[in-house]
């Protein structure tokens, strides 16, 4: 039986602005749905939104476990709520084995907020670089455990997982020494490859899409594993073209902040439901009457008056402070200090208010130039409410073509 091949047609990564040059931490208005949607933005940079079928979600930090994810999701990436989107538990073998079994048209995602914090995403076509499936074994040695309420258990004996966990995996296996492997720290993977290999951000989810990218862009093909505790899966990465775009931000130091106590505002899920898709996909009503964009959705035109049917129509997400200001006083539930901008986007005439994002609070001025991203605006009555943030330029996207 022929071994499961997949298409890297293009892979985006994301580093969350905050920490230093070895270790990213996720900002307060980051999670896993933010972080992945950061990173597929930058791989389906240039990838038209009707070639996207189906999008994998792995993480072990899902923001709902009821209620889902899902729709934030596509509606940050602009994709159709008719796509197709899994939502799946796990770590690096995981999404290496999601890409292998991969169809033309699929996005595999791995976020992983927190410390250390990083996402990558994966966009499998139909031209660049082919990454055969070739073993898989799935061991338990459970030396760390994090239970359904949250509770972590680390056994601290890596020497046992080293010699009884991950060694006989790989012993059981047999394959090819790997060019590089992922899910591992340093030291593990030198001791695997018989050689330094690549400084990865996290060991996660998010850790092979930066392994493929570092392979791709220096030209290296081979075997490589990703690993997970006991549990490893094994591919062969062959020569291709791969678009690369990386979302990488220069570290900063966290700004000092705290949490203001007492209760944030509550939630009115019939007000959530009826912002949500506008909101998240940054959409405006166009009049039919006069083609005037009002920004949220209002039943009547301001501009015309008219009443008649809207169309939907995207905003730019690129824009210019037009007005600012810092609250210092402390705001019950929020975390402060932060920065609220007035935003003309791009030529739209439509102006947004919006907070400040990936930049110490204060920093800006009216008249900087930046783009917006969709951040997590607070957690209400334990839903998660998204909206957008402003980042400032420099612009952060780098793309390479191999």
């Amino acid at each position: 039986m022929s071994q499961p091949v997949a298409i890297i047609t293009a892979i985006g990564t994301y580093l969350p602005t905050w920490g230093n040059s070895t270790r990213r931490l996720s900002g307060h208005d980051e999670d896993a749905v933010t972080m992945a949607v950061a990173a597929g933005l930058a791989a389906l940079d240039n990838v038209h939104p009707t070639q996207v079928r189906c999008v994998i979600f792995v993480t072990r930090n899902f923001p709902l476990l009821e209620g889902g994810n899902s729709a934030a999701l596509l509606a940050g990436l602009g994709l159709s709520n008719s796509t197709m989107i899994r939502e799946v538990v796990g770590g690096a073998p995981v999404v290496l084995d999601s890409i292998t079994s991969a169809e033309a048209g699929t996005l595999i995602i791995g976020s992983e907020p927190g410390d250390p914090a990083a996402a990558s995403a994966i966009f499998v076509g139909t031209e660049g670089a082919a990454l055969v499936a070739l073993e898989r074994i799935t061991r338990s040695m459970p030396v760390t455990t994090r239970d359904s309420f949250g509770n972590t258990s680390d056994y601290s004996d890596p020497r046992l997982l080293r010699v009884s966990g991950l060694g006989v995996s790989l012993e059981s296996i047999g394959s090819p020494i790997p060019v590089a492997t992922a899910g591992l720290d340093a030291r593990d993977s030198a001791a695997i490859c018989g050689r330094s290999t690549i400084t990865l951000p996290t060991t996660g989810a998010a850790s092979v899409g930066f392994l493929l990218a570092a392979l791709i862009s220096d030209n290296t093909t081979g075997t490589v594993l990703a690993a997970e505790q006991a549990t490893l899966s094994l591919a062969e990465l062959q020569a291709g073209a791969v678009r690369i775009t990386r979302d990488e931000p220069s570290a900063q130091p966290l700004p000092n902040s705290k949490q203001a106590p007492g209760s944030s505002v509550s939630i009115s899920l019939s007000a959530y439901d009826r912002a949500f898709e506008f909101k998240l996909r940054l959409e405006a009503a166009a009049c039919s009457a006069c083609g005037s964009l009002s920004y949220p959705r209002r039943r009547r035109c301001i501009n015309c008056g008219s009443e008649e049917p809207t169309t939907n129509t995207a905003l730019p997400r690129d824009g210019e402070i037009y007005s600012m200001a810092t609250i210092r006083v402390p705001v019950p539930g929020l975390i402060g200090p932060y920065t609220v901008v007035i935003v003309d986007l791009g030529d739209s005439g439509v102006r947004t208010m919006v907070r400040l994002t990936a930049a110490p609070p204060g920093s800006v001025k009216i008249g900087d130039k930046g783009r917006l991203a969709l951040r997590l605006v607070a957690v209400r009555m334990g839903v998660p409410d998204y909206g957008y943030g402003f980042i400032p330029e420099p612009a952060t996207h780098l793309t390479e073509a191999l």
